[in-house]
C-alpha cells in the first residue's frame, strides 16, 4: 500500500531498480539451476519481491530468460587493427571474459541453456552469426582476403574461441593460467588468420 501525501516510505517504488534486482537473481537462479531448474517463484525469493512482478515486467519466465540473456559483445572495436595483432586482442578478450566475470554472464546463461532449450541454441546461433562470425569475416576480407577464405577462416576462429569458452566457463575446465592461455589462443588464432 502506498503511503499517505508527505512521509516517506520504507522502499519507495522504482521500477528500474526492481527490475534490475529481479533480473541479477535471475542470472544468479539460471546460473546455478539452468532453465528447467529456475522457476519464476524461486527467482522472485531471490530478488525479495512478489512472483506477480515478475509476470508484470516480464510476462513469466520465458520473458525473464530473455531479459537476463540479453548479451553484448561489441567486438567490433577488438577486429579494428593492425592484421598480425588481431589474435593477441581476441585472445585478450576471451581470456579477460571468461576469467574476470562472475558465473552469472549472460552469454554463460545462453551457452549453458542452448542444451537444455532449442531456441536457446537457435538464439545463441543467430547471435554469434551477428555479434562475432559476420564482424570477424569482415575485418578478414578487409584484411585483402577473398569472401570465400574470409568466411572460413572466421568460421575456424570462432568455433575455436566458442571451444575455449565452453570449456572455461560450462564444463568447468582448468585450462591453465590465463596468462598462459592468453598466449597459446592468441598464436593459435594468428596461425588461423595468417595461414597460406
Amino acid at each position: 500500500m502506498d503511503s499517505p501525501a508527505g512521509t516517506d516510505s520504507p522502499r519507495t517504488r522504482d521500477s528500474a531498480r526492481t527490475r534490475s534486482e529481479i533480473l541479477a537473481a535471475a542470472r544468479d537462479e539460471f546460473a546455478r539451476e539452468g532453465f528447467a531448474g529456475t522457476t519464476v517463484r524461486s527467482v522472485a525469493a531471490a530478488a525479495g519481491v512478489s512472483p506477480n512482478l515478475i509476470t508484470r515486467y516480464f510476462g513469466g519466465k520465458e520473458g525473464l530468460f530473455v531479459a537476463a540473456t540479453d548479451v553484448s559483445l561489441t567486438l567490433d572495436r577488438l577486429y579494428d587493427g593492425p592484421r598480425e595483432s588481431l589474435g593477441l586482442r581476441l585472445a585478450r578478450s576471451i581470456v579477460a571474459r571468461w576469467t574476470g566475470q562472475p558465473g552469472d554472464d549472460p552469454l554463460l546463461l545462453l551457452l549453458r541453456a542452448s542444451g537444455e532449450r532449442p531456441e536457446a541454441a537457435q538464439e545463441l546461433a543467430a547471435f554469434l552469426d551477428r555479434e562475432s562470425l559476420e564482424p570477424l569475416r569482415r575485418q578478414l576480407a578487409h584484411y585483402g582476403m577473398p569472401a570465400e577464405e574470409a568466411e572460413s577462416r572466421a568460421k575456424a576462429i570462432d568455433i575455436l574461441m566458442l571451444g575455449v569458452s565452453a570449456r572455461l566457463r560450462v564444463l568447468r575446465d582448468d585450462l591453465g593460467e590465463p596468462a598462459a592461455l592468453e598466449a597459446w589462443l592468441a598464436e593459435t588464432i594468428q596461425r588461423l588468420v595468417d595461414a597460406p
